[in-house]
């Protein structure tokens, strides 16, 4: 009964480690760049946003530690500081002045990139966070 208890154990451990591997490697595979890379908005403040290709987007460029985006309707840019520990700090944010609908989300995306004050990345996904509580998912531009 010990031989099939460690069999199994082993057999279990195997599956883990190589369902791990096709993690890594898909993460590999499809991590893009914090800088350079243009980020859809996906998720903001725990909820789901509808891509919309020209709206909610975040660039940040790596000549300068400038950032350029848009956020409803409105032009976006400012600074970014980052370091080797993940840390992010984004801002002070501009943006044009034009009225349009869905100013209450443009106003808390605004919101959520100067707080950040960290970010991880998950395959093509960047997660700004602040204070460790998660405050917006981006998807890669394809």
């Amino acid at each position: 009964m010990k031989l099939i208890t460690k069999i199994a154990f082993l057999a279990g451990v195997a599956a883990l480690a190589a369902g791990c591997c096709h993690c890594r490697s898909y993460q590999k595979k499809t991590r893009r760049p914090l800088t350079g890379t243009e980020w859809q908005l996906i998720q903001l403040g725990g909820q789901t946003v509808q891509p919309e290709e020209g709206r909610f987007t975040l660039t940040l460029l790596a000549e300068g530690n400038r950032l350029a985006g848009v956020g409803a309707c409105n032009r976006l840019t400012g600074s970014f500081e980052t370091d080797a520990k993940r840390a992010l700090k984004i801002g002070p944010v501009a943006s044009t002045r034009m009225a349009c609908p869905d100013m209450a989300r443009e106003q808390a995306f605004i919101r959520a990139l100067e707080q950040t004050t960290h970010y991880d990345m998950d395959g093509p996904m960047l997660l700004l966070l602040a204070d460790g509580e998660l405050r917006a998912v981006f998807q890669a531009v394809p």
